[in-house]
């Protein structure tokens, strides 16, 4: 069964509640999103470890519920 964008971003925001989070229903078939997530939490880490922390908020999710998403994360600028 397929994710809604609500409900992906409402975990990603449970785990960093700072974040401001845009997503993206890339197909419109609820399972290829796009998530562009901006917190402060990123801030010094890289590409890599602020998507893993995104992958975690998401709670096992990708590859079950959620098949594919395209992932953009930034720190807010200072």
């Amino acid at each position: 069964m397929p994710m809604a964008a609500e409900d992906i971003a409402q975990l990603i925001r449970e785990s960093l509640p700072d974040a401001e989070v845009q997503i993206e229903d890339l197909a419109g078939d609820g399972d290829h999103y796009a998530a562009t997530v901006v917190s402060a939490a990123f801030a010094g880490k890289s590409r890599v470890a602020q998507h893993q922390m995104v992958y975690a908020a998401l709670k096992g999710r990708m590859g079950g519920e959620l098949h594919a998403l395209k992932l953009t994360t930034l720190a807010p600028p200072r």
